[in-house]
């Protein structure tokens, strides 16, 4: 039983995941995701490497936007049938593919008069890479599947979702593939989360056999310092902040990352162990998915459950403001004495942290704290590798604030993690695919699975395509 597998995205870079795998006489798209590096930004606008209507089904292995966010242009462009993801996910991925519609057609107009100004124009043109009307179209194809539970997408094909403790909904799938009494099993990790990490239960791995697996490999070439360093990065941070008397603007992902410093935030307020000052959430987005959570208490771990019974929300607490209008965020920045101000995108690449940056970035008393990883190419990345001056809506700003970074307070598993992960295979793979990481930390990884492991690994190339035998 022949089966092919080609990698469309997420491959020797960290956004735009997107797999195919052909299998029984059908294909089925592992992920559909948006690219976010300003180099490779280019790929969402360019044909998809096979016919949308030739796929038969989508596999979503969490929300994030570079794991769904070219949803609405696949179904634009001719796909038609169902998109599979768990319950959470799949709420998920509503919100973030609204917002990135709505975010399309402001950037689209605001390039437009910009380019006019400047008398050039865009080789993308200036229509919005989709619409909301193509979010719409998308929701009706979305079929919940619960965790652990085996369901048939197709003849002789069969998929299980499993916790991937990456964000909430955010699953690991196994796509098994059985014709004349045989059977192979394709493995795809999704990204994986960190054992131990607020709010969410830990992932797991219960599948004890995989003829192949695609494995993540954000820090398949590090592993993270002790998370007991986080409180006192934090701690550090807003005492000085205080003491200078500037703002500290927190670019973070509006899953996940905004819930987890909210949870830390409110902790170490409850034990004194910062000042009382207001914390604002600048995200629209952040506020719908910080929704979603509440609905579903049967993905928290232990320690978040029993905060919840003794009547404490873990993304709630005194000092907390939530900002939904423009109007309400623009007055963010007329306030005097220091704020926290959490606000999307986490890599700075679009949304309302720019005009924060905008804001601050010129303030020696300010601070930007890093709480996630920074994409090769994106503003955030440029910020923390020392950049003096960098671009914010068409004109060149001085960085002169501080810049911090918290170590550890990753929604990614390690290199350590990654390979426990593997090591719950009950029988090594006939080949591990290193997929979803910089070049350097997916060839690293891929070269630790050979050694520490024994197995036929290799780097997934983009539109690379392998026959699994």
């Amino acid at each position: 039983m022949d089966m092919k597998l080609m990698f469309l995205g997420g491959a020797e870079n960290v956004t735009g995941s997107s797999h195919l795998l052909e299998a029984n006489g059908q294909r089925i798209l592992v992920d559909c995701g948006f690219y976010q590096e300003r180099a490779l930004l280019h790929r969402n606008w360019e044909p998809f490497a096979v016919p949308p209507a030739s796929i038969d089904a989508v596999v979503l292995t969490h929300a994030h936007l570079d794991h769904c966010g070219l949803l609405p242009k696949l179904v634009k462009e001719g796909f038609s049938g169902p998109v599979y993801a768990t319950e959470a996910s799949a709420d998920i991925a509503e919100i973030v593919m609204r917002d990135a519609a709505k975010i399309q057609a402001e950037d689209a107009a605001y390039k437009k008069s910009r380019h006019e100004r400047e008398g050039r124009e865009s080789p993308f043109g200036y229509e919005p890479l989709f619409t909301t009307e193509d979010v719409e179209r998308v929701l009706p194809l979305l079929q919940r599947v619960r965790y652990g539970k085996v369901q048939k997408i197709g003849p002789g094909l069969n998929l299980t979702l499993n916790n991937a403790g990456h964000i909430l909904g955010s699953a690991s799938v196994l796509l098994e593939a059985m014709r004349h009494g045989t059977s192979k099993r394709v493995l795809f990790s999704g990204d994986i989360g960190r054992p131990g990490t607020p709010i969410l239960r830990d992932s797991v791995q219960t599948e004890e056999v995989a003829d192949y697996v695609c494995i993540e490999s954000t820090y398949g070439d590090r592993v993270h310092k002790q998370s007991g360093s986080i409180s006192d990065t934090l701690i550090r941070v807003v005492k000085a902040a205080v003491k200078a008397g500037g703002n500290i603007v927190i670019p973070s992902f509006a899953i996940e990352r905004t819930q987890e410093l909210l949870y830390r935030l409110g902790g170490l307020l409850a034990k004194n162990l910062i000042p009382e000052i207001p914390v604002f959430v600048d995200s629209p987005m952040a506020l719908k998915v910080t929704e979603v959570f509440k609905r579903h208490p049967e993905l928290f771990d232990a320690a978040t459950m029993d905060r919840i019974e003794r009547g404490e929300h873990p993304c709630d607490f005194k000092g907390l403001r939530l900002t939904r209008t423009v109007e309400e965020s623009k007055a963010i920045n007329k306030r005097s004495g220091t704020s926290i101000i959490i606000a999307g995108s986490g890599m700075c690449t679009g949304g309302r942290i720019k005009h924060h940056l905008a804001n601050n970035l010129g303030r020696p008393e300010s601070t930007i704290l890093f709480v996630g990883y920074q994409a090769e190419g994106t503003l955030g990345r440029q910020l923390l590798e020392g950049a003096h001056r960098v671009r914010l809506f068409g004109e060149m700003h001085d960085v002169v604030a501080r810049l911090e970074k918290v170590n550890g307070m990753s929604a990614h598993a390690d290199r350590d993690e990654l390979l426990a992960w593997l090591r719950a295979l009950k029988t090594p793979p006939s080949e591990v695919f290193v997929i979803h990481g910089e070049k350097k930390a997916s060839a690293a990884f891929a070269q630790t699975v050979q050694r520490e492991l024994g197995w036929k690994s290799s780097v997934a190339t983009y539109q690379r395509e392998v026959v699994l035998a």
